[in-house]
């Protein structure tokens, strides 16, 4: 109606009812009325609302306050609210107890800071009181090193002043036959220090190398190029020495023509002092041409000699050189059991001539003769072996004449019949060989005699030698009657008593030490010849020379990966084993013993067959061997070497009432191209007791892998290369290893850290200056590494027995067998059913070369129970303690 009143005012006030004015009026108030009622909305509305507001908040009801300024507390009567303010309550609470923890901890500091003050000044007063003691201390041990050396002067070697070659001798003895060492040899030429060298004439540079045996010559060479004294310098040597036989029959030389050539050498010196003249004989016919010819102060060494030519303590008879330029075949030497064979006794023989008409004959012997010729009991021995063949009590075979011609002897001596062959069928056979010495007691030792011996101790016959008056080949460093009986002739009528008397026991202990001074002295021509040497050299009191050691090949490798500990291996509860080494490796001392040992030990040395003691002089180290030795079974064992004092720890030995360094041991692990297993074997030593290093011998041609990285355990590790793939590799006394005890182990055994404490200590304490690992590579025959070689296998065996041999002990079983386990181990030797028939056939073969079974038996069983060996259930019943 607006919009078409509006339209009729502007159309000149025409509009519906002709009421124009009446609509602009209208119009007029309705703008003015809806200005007014939209002002006092904005305006007045808006005032009201506040009064209203403000006088309702006046009630006295608090509840119904909904508008207006309100206080903290009724505004969390609002229910969203309420949470903000139980919060700012809560923080305000918790700023205030942080304010007072400030405040409480800058007291603190406050009084922490005066304590570091103090505590600095409790330092400075400290390092000056250490400072002062050091001082002290300082000034002490200068103190004390003045007063020892005032009381203990520090000795230095001697100065070793070596003669001219044209020096002025000393005169001679009255009688050649009484020259000794301490009147015939020159000490000034062969201090304590020098190491005993050795000058060997070369026999082509003289007119009588072309007289010589060309096998006895052959030999001889071949053991001089070899030999660990010797030397090519002549200016420092201190024994000269000359190979003067065995000569060969057609161009036999002159006496004179000899004497000449001896007197004529450049270091004879006029009387030949410091020299020995060697004349071997490797037939039973002798050649004992030196007898007429001058020798001066020099010293001989052959198989013949007369009374009035031998000097006791400065000659040396030597045994034949049977196998001149061969080793013997130890698979044809019979064995040593059983001990009572075919024939009681046996002795083949023909007596060229009577002891009268040789006195006859030999005029230089006429001149010599005092009062009537010793009696001639070659008659009445001939009857007594009849008489004993024919009682037919025992088998006995005597023969008296040879069946073809005999060999050439001396006169009064008993000539050899048949072949070499033949005599050692005949005395596999028999329990003793009877050896009848020369009539002519005159004849001290005779070839023939020396062959006799040789033979018998060959082949396992013990020597029974009728004639006391003989002289038997090292006779004044060797105890025969331990290997020989040595019975007068004038008791032939009770031998056949005697030698039936001998119990089975001495008997195969007789035997087994016949074959060792066999196998050690006379077998070869290295062992001749070393035996000399080594006699001459205990005589003037020298230590022997150092062996040899494997030089240790190291393969680089990186170290850096940290290593734990297998708690089964390491799990040893309570038990002190032992600190572990933080400090340098400890070497064990050495040699403590060469000097005295030469000077006190001498008989117990030399004379031991397999036992306690033993010297084998062609391996030039200290020849004590211990009287007992411990293995920790199949894989594992301790083998101590070196020199050293021994002990496996202070406490250890101060615990025994021991008072000797404290010792460590090596771990010498054997490998082939088991890497994993390795490094597991290998963390599992982290934190083992007393380790001084682990050299782990590498078998394989092919080199380690080059990203390997090897555990950290603390101590060094060596790698060693290796020439070949052996597993007498695992022997070899390599020169990394600086201690006497050694625990050799395979990759792939586990031993936890008490049981190898175990056997450490069970071991070390017992042990004197050993050479197992020596004896192994060196002595032990050579046919036995081989045999370990073309099996890959038996090296343990081997070891064992050895050991076994040399101590005639048994093992001590100190270790469980459900403790070796390798998981995870890809390859090994023992997986394959041929490995253990290897073994079976090792065993036999080692028995046909020792001649006997040197294993014992034990029925000893150490048990370690107290060390925490894990016993199955099923076993725990069973077990009980003697």
């Amino acid at each position: 109606e607006l919009m078409t009143g509006y339209t009729m005012l502007r159309n000149g006030g025409v509009g519906n009812g002709g009421q124009p004015w009446v609509l602009r009026w209208s119009s007029r108030i309705r703008l003015t009325w809806l200005s007014f009622t939209l002002f006092i909305i904005l305006v007045f509305f808006p005032l009201i609302a506040h009064y209203y507001l403000t006088t309702l908040d006046d009630a006295d009801d608090a509840g119904k306050r909904i508008f207006g300024p309100r206080t903290g507390n009724e505004l969390c009567e609002v229910k969203h609210v309420q949470d903000l303010c139980r919060i700012r309550e809560s923080v305000s609470e918790e700023l205030l107890q942080l304010e007072a923890k400030r405040q409480e901890l800058n007291s603190e500091i406050a009084k922490l800071n005066l304590k570091i003050e103090a505590c600095k000044k409790s330092i400075e007063n400290a390092k000056q009181d250490l400072l002062q003691l050091k001082n002290v201390i300082s000034q002490t041990e200068h103190s004390y090193k003045e007063l020892m050396a005032q009381n203990q002067p520090k000795l230095s070697l001697p100065i070793r002043l070596l003669p001219d070659k044209d020096e002025a001798t000393f005169p001679l003895p009255k009688s050649p036959r009484s020259c000794r060492l301490h009147n015939c040899f020159d000490y000034s030429r062969c201090p304590l220090t020098s190491g005993f060298p050795v000058y060997v004439y070369n026999s082509d540079d003289y007119p009588l190398g072309s007289s010589l045996d060309p096998l006895i010559k052959q030999a001889f060479e071949a053991t001089v190029r070899t030999n660990v004294y010797v030397t090519e310098n002549a200016n420092i040597a201190c024994v000269y020495i000359i190979l003067v036989g065995e000569m060969q029959e057609p161009v036999m030389p002159k006496p004179t023509e000899l004497e000449q050539q001896l007197h004529s050498l450049p270091y004879w010196r006029t009387d030949g002092h410091n020299h020995l003249i060697i004349n071997l004989s490797r037939k039973s016919e002798t050649q004992n041409f030196l007898y007429n010819i001058s020798t001066g102060r020099a010293m001989i060494a052959q198989s013949t000699f007369y009374d009035v030519q031998y000097r006791p303590g400065f000659d040396i008879v030597v045994s034949p050189l049977v196998h001149a330029m061969s080793e013997p075949n130890f698979l044809e030497i019979p064995p040593q059991v059983p001990v009572k064979r075919k024939y009681l006794f046996s002795f083949q023989g023909e007596k060229i001539e009577s002891l009268r008409s040789s006195l006859q004959e030999v005029r230089s012997f006429e001149e010599e003769i005092e009062g009537n010729a010793p009696a001639d009991y070659d008659d009445r021995i001939i009857t007594t072996l009849k008489a004993v063949q024919d009682s037919k009590l025992d088998f006995v075979l005597v023969e008296f004449t040879c069946k073809n011609q005999p060999k050439a002897s001396l006169p009064t001596e008993w000539a050899l019949c048949g072949e070499r062959d033949d005599r050692l069928e005949l005395l596999k056979l028999s329990t003793f060989a009877l050896i009848i010495t020369p009539g002519d007691t005159r004849l001290v030792i005779s070839a023939g005699c020396a062959m006799r011996l040789f033979e018998a101790l060959e082949v396992g016959a013990i020597p029974v030698v009728l004639g006391e008056q003989v002289q038997l080949p090292y006779n004044d460093v060797i105890r025969w009657n331990e290997a020989a009986l040595i019975i007068p002739k004038p008791r032939i009528t009770e031998v056949h008593f005697l030698l039936r008397s001998i119990s089975d026991n001495d008997l195969l202990a007789m035997r087994r030490q016949g074959r060792f001074l066999w196998e050690t002295y006379f077998s070869t021509s290295d062992n001749v010849f070393s035996t000399v040497l080594a006699i001459i050299r205990t005589r003037i009191q020298i230590p022997a020379a150092p062996i040899r050691e494997e030089a240790a090949v190291e393969i680089p490798h990186r170290s850096g990966k940290a290593a734990g500990t297998d708690p089964n291996m390491a799990d040893n509860g309570d038990l002190d084993l032992g600190p572990v080494e933080t400090e340098p490796p400890y070497a064990s001392p050495k040699y403590l013993r060469n000097f005295t040992l030469t000077a006190m030990d001498i008989y117990r040395n030399w004379n031991s067959a397999p036992g306690p003691f033993h010297l084998f002089p062609y391996t030039p180290f200290d020849p004590v061997l211990p009287s007992e030795a411990k293995f920790l079974g199949s894989g594992t064992g301790f083998r101590p070497i070196g020199g050293g004092a021994g002990g496996s720890g202070k406490e250890f030995q101060a615990a025994l009432g021991g008072n000797v360094p404290r010792e460590q041991f090596t771990v010498v692990m054997l490998t082939y191209e088991r890497e994993e297993v390795l490094m597991n074997s290998l963390e599992r030593l982290n934190g083992l007791p007393y380790l001084n290093k682990v050299v782990v011998v590498w078998n394989s041609p092919k080199l380690p892998s080059e990203d390997l990285l090897w555990p950290d355990i603390g101590v060094p590790i060596m790698v060693v290369r290796t020439e070949k793939n052996s597993l007498n590799n695992r022997f070899l006394p390599w020169d990394e290893i600086e201690t006497e005890a050694i625990l050799s182990i395979d990759d792939d055994a586990h031993l936890r850290h008490d049981e190898i404490m175990f056997g450490f200590r069970r071991a070390v304490p017992l042990r004197a200056l050993q050479y197992y690992a020596y004896l192994y590579s060196y002595v032990m025959p050579q046919a036995i590494r081989d045999m370990v070689d073309e099996y890959i296998n038996c090296e343990d065996i081997a070891m064992n027995f050895l050991v076994s041999h040399l101590t005639r002990k048994p093992p001590i079983k100190v270790t469980s067998r459900w403790t070796f386990r390798c998981p995870g181990c890809p390859q090994a030797l023992s997986h394959d059913d041929s490995h253990f028939h290897e073994r079976h056939k090792c065993i036999n073969f080692f028995v046909k070369v020792y001649g006997y079974m040197p294993l014992l038996y034990t029925q000893f069983r150490v048990d370690s129970v107290l060390f925490k060996t894990r016993l199955p259930h099923d076993k725990t019943k069973c077990f009980k303690f003697i």
